[in-house]
């Protein structure tokens, strides 16, 4: 099972843009969720909104093009689109709050079977478990809660897009989180590089896998217990 080939951060994030409709806010959380900005079709417009005050950036932008006043939540240098806005912090926030954003992209430690989001923590690193670094690549300082909490409860979706298990082989999709909750019952949908899963009132339903992969691989690294999708399919995009 380990020889089997998963999907790259980037794949996950062309993946998520599929979920973008024509003229929806998009909030874009830390980590791989940054880079489906790169993969909107053509034609199509997304408004995407960063908490420090920004609506309708385009994609991360080059060193050579970069402004550095104007990143993304992975401190990336965005790219400015045509009729682009900037705010003050409180109104972001109550763009958030007010109910605007219509999908929120968050990164995660751990999602549980019904829905919850854990994606911080409090302290030192080397006092959890495990290796929960592989979020963002942090080898030092703890994920910070920042906006997620607003997102996870004002956004009318929620996704997460993350790795399917830590780097020591560990569930991410869990019973029970054991790191703090960022908001409960808030994620509908997950996409991970083996799966696209929905959480559904009966439980954890397989979309759609990775190619080469079996639905007792991905059981396999799951703890809670899967329904697979009458239409289960490969992974497409």
């Amino acid at each position: 099972m380990s020889d089997k080939q998963k999907l790259d951060e980037q794949t996950i994030a062309m993946r998520a843009a599929r979920e973008f409709e024509d003229g929806m806010v998009v909030n874009l959380g830390g980590g791989i969720p940054t880079l489906a900005c790169n993969f909107v079709p053509e034609g199509r417009e997304v408004l995407f909104h960063a908490e420090n005050g920004a609506l309708g950036y385009g994609g991360i932008a080059s060193t050579e093009t970069a402004d550095w006043d104007l990143f993304n939540a992975s401190f990336q240098p965005v790219t400015p689109l045509p009729g682009m806005s900037f705010f003050a912090h409180d109104e972001s926030f109550a763009l958030i709050r007010g109910g605007h954003v219509d999908i929120s992209v968050l990164g995660a430690l751990e999602v549980s079977e019904k829905g919850d989001l854990a994606n911080w923590v409090a302290g030192d690193l080397t006092t959890f478990e495990g290796d929960i670094t592989d979020w963002i690549g942090l080898d030092r300082y703890p994920p910070a809660v920042g906006g997620a909490m607003d997102l996870a409860i004002g956004a009318k979706r929620v996704i997460v897009c993350m790795l399917h298990t830590t780097r020591n082989g560990q569930p991410k999709i869990v019973k029970e989180c054991k790191y703090e909750l960022t908001a409960s019952r808030c994620v509908s949908l997950i996409i991970t590089d083996l799966a696209v899963i929905e959480i559904t009132p009966q439980g954890l339903v397989l979309k759609e896998i990775t190619p080469g992969w079996e639905p007792e691989d991905v059981q396999a690294v799951t703890e809670p217990r899967l329904i697979l999708a009458s239409d289960i399919k490969e992974i497409s995009l």
